[in-house]
């Protein structure tokens, strides 16, 4: 279970789906009762998904409507500039009859797919899981708006001679091959300048060197060839100045500071006749594509300028005035439910976690006997921003400021955020709080892990037990400690041992490593320890002696040491805690029922 989520120790929640047929039966008799005598069990819970029902905790529904309300609590806001923005595009290309077809969606998202070389459907699969973006969310949400302004806009879009001309010198003109050093402080950059002008042939040295392009100074400093309006021109023209290893004088180039040394020119290519024509056309398309997509920019800010939105939702005045509405765009309103939807489209699932979590903790809380107060919150944000380190000059948790910190990012609110990360968290805590004690033994192996002495070893990390072995038996035939290091440069395949000769930060004792520690502190110094095996590796450690402890007197942080220790045994049963209760739960969500499958879609101008 994570330590963290948003900024407090509470773990992240996850429902477990767990079927249950007489569950089902027993929750929804209040709302289907006389259906479930015609339905079968997969049509009941259809209809459950459809209507008013979306989970069912421990014979406990949640309905739609309460799931409405979370997911507009904490997107409402971002969900409602998404719809307006549409809405506003919408209504443009109903005033210039345009209209965009599933099928012209469809085209521009396969013509995306190919782009990438992947087929339609490993581009969507690819969208949704490393974008989180659904194939509807995606064709209705993003594919949609920008063939729309496109439309809007391809009427003032033409691609002159000029332009043309530039691109294709652009891609296949004479060019410069040129090194170049790149440095962030202009007197450096005179200086190296003046040197590389008196002797041109140490360019490469001074580029590897001082060059803070970590890429074109790995290979001495050389970028690719510059060629005429590929982007900024006073860049260019120092480069065609150059004579074959001239070295020009030094350019501003936004906050860097840099200078070239010319290699040598290389002469305008020349495509074949055969080529020509899809050469010019793929340039034309890309040019019309980039002056497209500054005028749709510009259509859409001057839309949204023009247009007279009023957003209710959020606003408790506004909302009086206009019930059940989000928003009004010009004289057409949003309601509230649409956003809800919408909401619960895209982000449901997430939100009905946190939901049925929280049904369970609560449930869990009630059968325990046990309640959160309002004081148990307060508790619970003050140790957040004291162990994140807001804290007054007196001493004490300064948790106005934590607070600030969290709205600020945009991401939550006061309410929010009590509601998702410190709830459950002290629930959580109350149900544990009874079984979590200190032994004396948890206290002299917590003082010996956090102030005891570490051991300062030399590390071989392996991945198969032969080679581990094999290095062994040479670490063993050659005692000393750089024949060591040299065998964990050349083998190790942990990149700290690796890179440092060996030398891995100091084990400490009941760490969580116990076969590493054990043998760590079981060697003397100049010792070579077996082979150790945990999990896929194998280990070889070599004993440079102990540190000293940190802390002698046990006493002296006995307090510190309780504190820290029940805090850690806390989160560890909190985590137990949890797996338990989902375990016996029985939850059943149908949240995946309503879903619609997916599909790439669209949306018209006229509607």
């Amino acid at each position: 279970m994570s330590d963290t989520v948003s900024r407090t120790n509470q773990p992240r929640f996850r429902a477990t789906r767990v079927a249950s047929r007489y569950q089902v039966r027993q929750a929804l008799v209040f709302i289907a009762a006389l259906a479930a005598i015609s339905m079968g069990l997969s049509q009941l819970r259809a209809s459950a998904a459809e209507s008013s029902v979306v989970a069912v905790v421990n014979a406990d529904p949640i309905s739609r409507d309460a799931l409405g309300d979370a997911v507009l609590q904490r997107y409402g806001t971002d969900v409602l500039d998404n719809l307006v923005n549409q809405h506003l595009i919408m209504q443009e290309c109903k005033k210039n009859g345009i209209d965009i077809s599933a099928e012209d969606v469809r085209t521009e998202v396969l013509r995306v797919a190919k782009k990438f070389g992947l087929s339609l459907e490993s581009y969507l699969q690819l969208l949704q899981e490393e974008r989180d973006i659904t194939p509807d969310q995606y064709s209705r949400e993003i594919i949609w708006p920008m063939l729309a302004l496109r439309a809007l806009v391809s009427d003032q879009v033409e691609v002159t001679q000029e332009e043309f001309n530039r691109a294709f010198l652009s891609q296949f003109g004479e060019a410069i091959k040129c090194r170049m050093i790149m440095v962030s402080d202009p007197t450096q950059a005179n200086q190296l300048q003046s040197q590389a002008q008196v002797d041109p042939g140490s360019f490469v040295r001074l580029a590897k060197e001082f060059s803070e392009d970590e890429t074109s100074a790995s290979v001495g400093g050389l970028i690719p060839p510059i060629r005429r309006y590929m982007g900024d021109s006073n860049l260019e023209e120092a480069a065609f100045a150059l004579k074959d290893g001239e070295v020009s004088p030094v350019l501003q180039i936004g906050d860097q500071w840099i200078f070239l040394q010319a290699v040598r020119r290389m002469p305008a290519s020349h495509p074949s006749p055969q080529a020509l024509p899809a050469i010019k056309e793929q340039i034309a398309d890309r040019i019309r594509d980039e002056k497209m997509k500054v005028a749709a920019g510009e259509l859409f800010e001057k839309l949204q300028k023009e247009s007279k939105v009023v957003k209710v939702l959020g606003n408790p005045e506004a909302s009086q005035q206009h019930p059940g509405v989000a928003a009004i765009i010009n004289g057409q309103q949003i309601s509230i439910a649409a956003v809800a939807d919408k909401c619960i489209k895209r982000h449901g699932e997430e939100v009905l976690e946190g939901e049925i979590n929280r049904k369970l903790l609560a449930q869990a809380l009630k059968s325990s006997g046990k309640t959160v107060t309002q004081a148990d919150i307060d508790q619970e944000i003050t140790r957040a921003a004291i162990s994140y380190g807001y804290i007054r000059s007196d001493g004490k948790a300064d948790t106005d400021a934590w607070m600030q910190t969290i709205v600020s990012q945009g991401k939550s609110t006061e309410k929010i955020y009590v509601q998702d990360a410190v709830w459950p968290s002290v629930a959580l805590k109350k149900l544990v709080e009874d079984s979590v004690q200190l032994s004396q033994d948890d206290m002299q192996k917590g003082f010996a892990s956090a102030f005891g002495p570490r051991a300062e070893v030399l590390a071989i990390v392996l991945s198969d037990q032969r080679t581990a072995q094999k290095v062994w038996e040479m670490a063993r035939d050659n005692a000393s400690e750089d024949f060591f290091g040299q065998l964990a440069e050349q083998y190790s395949i942990e990149p700290t041992s690796s890179s440092n000769f060996g030398k891995v930060p100091p084990i400490r004792q009941f760490g969580g490593q116990p076969a590493i520690e054990k043998e760590a502190f079981a060697m003397k110094p100049g010792e070579l320890s077996g082979i150790i095996a945990t999990g896929d590796k194998y280990i070889v450690l070599r004993c440079q002696g102990f540190t000293e402890p940190i802390v002698s007197d046990f006493e002296a942080v006995r307090e510190e040491l309780e504190r820290d220790l029940i805090e850690k045994k806390t989160n560890l049963a909190m985590g137990v805690k949890f797996d338990e209760l989902k375990q016996r739960a029985e939850i059943d969500n149908f949240f995946s029922v309503s879903k619609a499958a997916p599909r790439v879609a669209t949306r018209s101008g006229g509607r």
